[in-house]
């Protein structure tokens, strides 16, 4: 079956009351019908719910069908994307194993690989995006994983999917890859040899900015290893969660679909734009990686990065003037948002190291939604008209000191 048939036709078997919809199992435990179904299923020796905390029928279906759209053989969902990100690495590594990560990396899984892994023995590298010659040296005896995020948030670089997959093979790595940005309409990392896939299900997977959940897909024998440690561990996806995000994945083709389509017009129309001094989106002919994107993605996503004229000033006054659109550090909504990184979702990070991924500090992000996109170009375009007023914001200095 196609993707989107995938999404929608994958469900729970129907239970007694014959319903077209799978209900909702709101339940933290599951019954046996004898002492000896119990030991069984807690020994692994037949199949079936025990524990919400373990599994759900809600869970289940969730990532049944993330496997399928994913290509992959199995998966676990999770609270949410940051304990997908943190179990798909702490559930496989140990004192004295090494990873070697994108230095383009999402604020929270920037702040595991230098505050929270160091605590158990955990070492990192970071390679250049641009320098993909380098990247082979940086392994070291101990290297066990790489991890990447493509596109980067918010810097929209594209990683070499197939070149890591090859390099992962050559020196028998995990390969564990973050698809949030792409969702597995537009990109399947694991066709170029991921082993491992993680979401933030709270993004586009979701859609409409309802609720927080994650998932973690990939080969068998790898997700075992995670399901024994998610299970002790306790970053369980709740029921309802899971409910919601199996439905909002009978949407994600067409959802896509919108908004690469808005994402594009308005990348189109604000390049060049006399107001900014840069406009990103991996589908524009002037990214510099635009030839490897469309070779691994199939549309150039929802994200659009730009950096007004006039810096960080400018980017508040920017900001402050939007009418419309919604200033919030989620992303992947039916309703365009936009967010300042330097001040937010990448503040922890040193002035030097926004500066090495691109985070300048009029850089602004904008996650487009599906909304009539004349109207999002016209809040967008009055917003850089009004914030050429130079007005005094109270807030600017204290954004400065970030």
């Amino acid at each position: 079956m196609n993707f989107e048939t995938q999404a929608i036709r994958t469900q729970l078997s129907n239970a007694s009351q014959k319903e077209h919809s799978a209900p909702v199992y709101l339940t933290s435990s599951f019954t046996f019908d004898n002492a000896e179904e119990a030991r069984a299923k807690f020994n692994d020796e037949i199949p079936g719910n025990i524990y919400s905390r373990y599994s759900n029928p809600n869970t289940d279906e969730f990532i049944q069908k993330l496997c399928l759209l994913e290509g992959a053989e199995d998966g676990l969902a999770t609270a949410t994307g940051m304990s997908a990100m943190f179990t798909s690495m702490a559930g496989l590594l140990q004192h004295g194993d090494h990873v070697l990560a994108s230095r383009a990396l999402f604020g929270s899984t920037h702040q595991l690989f230098t505050k929270v892994f160091p605590k158990w023995g955990i070492e990192h590298s970071y390679f250049n995006l641009h320098r993909p010659e380098k990247w082979e040296s940086l392994i070291t005896p101990k290297t066990k994983m790489i991890f990447v995020e493509t596109p980067s948030n918010p810097g929209l670089d594209i990683v070499d999917l197939e070149y890591l997959g090859q390099l992962a093979e050559k020196h028998n790595l995990i390969l564990n890859v973050d698809n949030c940005f792409a969702t597995p309409y537009l990109q399947n990392p694991i066709e170029w040899g991921a082993h491992i896939v993680t979401h933030s299900a709270t993004k586009f997977i979701d859609g409409q900015g309802r609720t927080l959940g994650g998932a973690i897909v990939g080969k068998k024998d790898l997700i075992e290893e995670l399901r024994f440690f998610a299970r002790h561990t306790g970053p369980s996806l709740s029921p309802f969660n899971a409910w919601v995000l199996s439905k909002s994945l009978e949407t994600l083709a067409v959802r896509m679909e919108k908004h690469c389509e808005n994402a594009f017009k308005i990348a189109s129309y604000l390049e060049g734009h006399e107001e900014l001094e840069l406009v990103k989106y991996p589908f524009l002919e002037s990214h510099p990686q635009c030839e490897l994107a469309k070779k691994q993605m199939k549309h150039g996503g929802a994200i659009v990065t730009f950096i007004v004229k006039g810096g960080l000033e400018r980017g508040v006054r920017f900001l402050d003037s939007l009418n419309m659109l919604s200033l919030t550090p989620n992303l992947g909504d039916t309703r365009t948002t936009v967010t300042h990184p330097a001040s937010t979702t990448h503040s922890k990070l040193t002035e030097e190291e926004r500066a090495s991924v691109g985070i300048a500090p009029g850089l602004v992000r904008i996650s487009v939604g599906l909304e009539n996109v004349n109207d999002i170009l016209g809040d967008i375009e009055q917003a850089l008209q009004a914030s050429k007023e130079k007005t005094v914001n109270p807030r600017i200095e204290n954004l400065i000191k970030v």
